[in-house]
């Protein structure tokens, strides 16, 4: 199993979620308002107001899924976040090692 998480902007959360339902047999997501900034190097010409306000509103969205679904969900993060402006996001995938349904304690 995989956790994919990615920080993207509030804005294109309704995006998001039709392009991850249109995923066949995709399981679930959960959702975690955030906030952030971008690396001070990455931002050009940085205000004094910049830095004293410089935490935004982000979402981090956790999705669990078996291997052969990272590239699909991936994609569809992606397609679905992308402005191509500073501040959209990131995607990473981490390794899982272990789920345990509460309801039960059986492996997932």
């Amino acid at each position: 199993m995989k956790e994919i998480r990615a920080i993207v902007r509030p804005s294109r959360l309704s995006r998001l979620r039709e392009a991850l339902r249109s995923i066949p047999n995709f399981p679930g997501v959960t959702i975690f308002n955030v906030k952030g900034f971008t690396a001070p190097a990455a931002v050009d010409k940085r205000s004094v107001r910049d830095e004293l306000t410089d935490f935004t509103d982000k979402v981090m969205v956790c999705v669990l899924v078996d291997e052969a679904m990272v590239e699909p969900v991936r994609q569809a993060m992606i397609q679905a976040c992308q402005t191509g402006q500073i501040g959209d996001g990131l995607i990473w995938v981490v390794n899982i090692e272990d789920i345990h349904r509460i309801r039960d304690g059986s492996s997932v």
